[in-house]
């Protein structure tokens, strides 16, 4: 579908990252069409900044911040009408391409930001149960109407005006094999730890670890249905009670169990 220059508001595409190399390029690749794409790097070891600007895009350097903290200096640095908040291991479907254009070619109402429902794909699979779809995110804004704010994982957007739900999909390669998500599990929980700390929740009983995983399992592959997804879907249950059982775990070493002290050679 072709569009006239200057018939629609402008769309900048942001993307944050750090040491993404394997991710970045077709993730850029999916954002060609919008009219800005910036890439904020967390000053990556790899080649992930070089690869984003050879893809043409506006590459910024600079130190990680947290998740909500880097989107927003990303926010802040688009010139666009709207801005589009992708990660670097999504892809804007051609689908979600066609309908934000169309969307924004007679843009006049009082939107400010757009859903989009998310596939999420582990170990190369589309899961469908486990609680993964839709997903809805909200990705589109319209600049300066919408803030993330600062959780230290699962932040989210917060939009000052009306939200209405496209129906193309970002697809969401989140983890193709096994040890990238218990990596990821592992990071996520101290995370999450962390976050329980801040507001106040300093410490974990026996029961916490015993329970809390079993019924996370319980409900992800039972109640939302990951039993559809097959083994995947098993596997994204017991990871998902995984993380459950490592926060609370790691919440009550902070409590419970001292550092050890550095000890002097004599």
């Amino acid at each position: 579908m072709a569009f006239e220059a200057n018939t629609r508001p402008t769309v900048a595409a942001i993307v944050i990252a750090k040491n993404e190399e394997r991710n970045i390029q077709a993730c850029l690749q999916s954002l060609a069409w919008a009219d800005e794409v910036l890439v904020i790097d967390a000053e990556s070891t790899d080649k992930t900044a070089e690869l984003a600007r050879a893809a043409g895009a506006r590459v910024i350097v600079r130190p990680w911040s947290g998740f909500g903290a880097q989107k927003n200096f990303a926010m802040e640095q688009a010139q666009a009408d709207w801005v589009l908040i992708v990660d670097a291991d999504e892809r804007v479907s051609q689908d979600l391409r066609d309908e934000i254009l169309r969307v924004l070619q007679y843009d006049g109402s009082n939107v400010t930001a757009y859903r989009v429902p998310r596939r999420n794909y582990y170990y190369g699979t589309w899961i469908r149960g486990a609680g993964q779809y839709p997903d809805r995110q909200t990705r589109l804004v319209r600049r300066e109407c919408g803030r993330y704010n600062y959780l230290p994982v699962h932040e989210h957007l917060e939009v000052n005006g009306f939200v209405e739900d496209l129906r193309g999909h970002l697809d969401h390669y989140t983890h193709p094999t096994v040890v990238s998500h218990e990596a990821k599990i592992e990071r996520y929980s101290s995370l999450a730890a962390e976050e329980r700390l801040r507001r106040g929740k300093t410490d974990a009983a026996w029961y916490h670890l015993l329970f809390n995983p079993i019924w996370t399992f319980f409900k992800v592959y039972l109640l939302r249905g990951g039993y559809r997804d097959g083994l995947p879907g098993f596997l994204v249950s017991g990871f998902s009670a995984a993380h459950v059982l490592l926060k609370y775990a790691k919440l009550w070493e902070r409590a419970h169990v001292k550092a050890p002290s550095a000890v002097s050679e004599r």
